[in-house]
């Protein structure tokens, strides 16, 4: 019986072309990082810069030529603006009204819009126009329309036998007509989101339900309602902010008028800035900056801790 050499019994010893290649530390470039800095300045100088210097310009008595620092009288002064209790309320009427109706006819809309109906992708395109036209178009179109005794909204009323209202000149009516008009104006852009949000709906959960026989409103209230909450959370803080910042499409139907039933945060502050108070105005836009964000803040982080994922 033939033997075993021991040299072959005994372990090769590894060599360098049996070994793992080491890897080599990654070296990270600073290539990419050069991307995020214009992005960066832009935003600096557009916004963060903006933002302190409004801060600091609240605290002075100010024009175009020196700057006084006075404290917190602007603030002061502020407080003890006779319209502002009224601008309050109409601000959050306002906000209130115009985000509720985006919410609920945004989503009707988008239920229908994502439903097999003839001319779906035409009836999209009609209901978004209105976001991308200006707002101050949108505006003066309107108050002409409403004009109580020439508007064809009113004329066409009549041809039914309703006697239109004094839309825009009858303080019950003012601050109403014109967030109507804003919901008319910003219900495609909320009809939108909610389109996106129906239709990332996995489609599995509607055939199920149609096994179980479930109808439309089934659907509606057990799948489209509870899934497509992501889209509402949207909706509801996009509108509530600019409900709260709004002031373009008042000022360009109202003015803030009759005497001062339409006013808002935001007009009261155009006010003070048009009489040359601009310490006071500066002062009126952190008010509102800080309210806008007092009220979102706590409001988003209720609603996006209950989302269903």
């Amino acid at each position: 019986m033939a033997t075993i050499p021991a040299t072959a019994l005994a372990p090769k010893r590894a060599t360098s072309a049996d070994r793992p290649p080491k890897k080599r530390k990654g070296i990270k470039s600073p290539y990419s990082m050069w991307f995020y800095l214009i992005p960066a300045i832009i935003y600096v100088v557009l916004f963060i810069a903006p933002t302190f210097a409004s801060f600091f310009y609240s605290l002075t008595r100010w024009n175009l030529f020196t700057a006084q620092f006075i404290g917190f009288g602007n603030f002061v002064e502020f407080f003890q603006e006779q319209n502002l209790t009224q601008g309050l309320i109409n601000t959050g009427i306002y906000a209130v009204v115009t985000s509720g109706l985006k919410v609920v006819l945004g989503m009707l809309i988008g239920v229908v819009l994502t439903s097999q109906i003839i001319a779906r992708g035409y009836l999209r395109s009609v209901v978004f126009f209105p976001v991308l036209v200006s707002t101050i178009g949108v505006g003066i179109t309107f108050a002409v329309l409403m004009n109580p005794t020439s508007g064809l909204i009113n004329k066409s009323l009549a041809l039914v036998g309703i006697q239109g209202p004094a839309w825009l000149t009858d303080p019950a009516w003012a601050l109403l007509s014109v967030a109507f008009v804003d919901v008319w104006k910003g219900v495609g852009l909320a009809t939108v989101i909610y389109i996106a949000g129906i239709v990332s709906i996995p489609v599995e959960y509607f055939e199920a339900a149609k096994m179980d026989g479930a109808g439309p409103f089934k659907n509606f209230t057990q799948i489209i309602l509870p899934l497509a909450r992501p889209a509402t959370v949207t909706v509801i803080i996009l509108s509530l902010i600019g409900g709260l910042r709004s002031f373009d499409l008042i000022w360009a139907m109202t003015r803030g008028g009759p005497g001062f039933t339409s006013d808002v945060i935001a007009s009261v502050i155009y006010k003070q800035y048009q009489a040359g108070f601009y310490g006071l105005s500066t002062a009126g836009n952190v008010i509102l900056f800080l309210l806008v964000t007092v009220i979102v803040m706590p409001l988003s982080w209720f609603l996006n801790r209950k989302e269903v994922y």
